[in-house]
């Protein structure tokens, strides 16, 4: 007699995806008007940094407002309930959190996007001219070598970084994606060795990216390695040398905000403190907005 097959396993439905785009023209359903949209960023999360640096560089303050939130969400599931109404309009009783980021149209009271690389990309594109002051955050051309430069941050940085200092991982592989850390670091330094942005002589979209992997690589992912690691992450000194230039930048560094940061992990983070929390890379105090002090994670 067959043997009963085992009951099937009900898949759980995907998340509504929010992927809307602003476009050129009216045409478009949602395209770029000043004050129509709005973002909403907490300070603790590095894709909400990303576009909050994005946006100060293309000087955005007066055409699309930013709303904060606080750096640890107050719902259980990670989500913020001041963001569920923006939810829940695009679904009824939307299933998922809540979560940061959010680019939302006034218009209509729904969520445009909550996809990091497609805000970013707009806000350059549809409200980025690359007028006086403005740089040119996606040249022609170089869409390739920023799509590069972004997988290579969070492959080879954020991944290999949280990898090396998990605390239930085995010695070979914290050593593994250590090794696979310092070789996205070896190509980052090689780049920044004879040039003084990622891509050339001016700061692209790949130079957001790769600061703020940087910035979280020595506020967050530092305090889970040990000493040795660290040391040998420290070296690469034409890296860390341009992350603090850019951290004196007025769009990067007052964007910075250590003690969210620090709030915002330690409200996740069930690893534990090694010797790497010590000592850091970089002196991000001396940058940050009002000189906002780090906790200690």
């Amino acid at each position: 007699m067959p043997a009963t097959p085992p009951p099937a396993v009900p898949s759980r439905s995907p998340l509504p995806a929010f992927r809307g785009r602003i476009g050129p023209d009216a045409r478009s359903g949602h395209y770029a008007v000043p004050g129509r949209y709005r973002l909403h960023l907490s300070s603790s999360s590095p894709h909400c940094l990303a576009i909050a640096v994005t946006h100060g560089l293309l000087g955005l303050e007066d055409v699309l407002p930013v709303t904060p939130l606080p750096a640890v969400p107050d719902e259980s599931d990670g989500g913020y309930s001041a963001l569920r109404p923006l939810y829940e309009a695009g679904c009824h009783r939307y299933p998922g959190p809540a979560a940061a980021p959010v680019l939302s149209d006034a218009w209509t009271g729904r969520i445009v996007s909550n996809h990091t690389p497609d805000i970013l990309s707009d806000l350059a594109r549809r409200f980025g001219d690359g007028g006086p002051g403005q740089p040119v955050l996606y040249p022609r051309g170089a869409e390739g070598e920023i799509e590069a430069v972004a997988r290579l941050c969070g492959h080879g940085i954020d991944d290999a970084a949280q990898r090396a200092g998990r605390a239930d991982a085995t010695a070979a592989e914290r050593e593994a994606a250590l090794g696979t850390l310092l070789r996205a670091l070896n190509t980052l330094e090689w780049r920044l060795a004879s040039q003084e942005y990622v891509l050339g002589g001016e700061p692209t979209a790949a130079d957001v990216r790769l600061w703020v992997a940087l910035v979280h690589l020595d506020v967050v992912h530092r305090r889970h390695l040990d000493a040795a690691a660290v040391h040998r992450v420290a070296a690469h000194r034409h890296l860390w040398s341009y992350a603090r230039r850019l951290a004196a930048h007025p769009a990067f560094g007052p964007r910075l905000d250590l003690d969210a940061i620090a709030r915002g992990h330690r409200a996740r983070c069930r690893g534990l403190e090694a010797a790497g929390a010590a000592l850091g890379i970089v002196d991000w105090t001396a940058h940050t907005h009002e000189g906002v002090r780090t906790e200690t994670v």
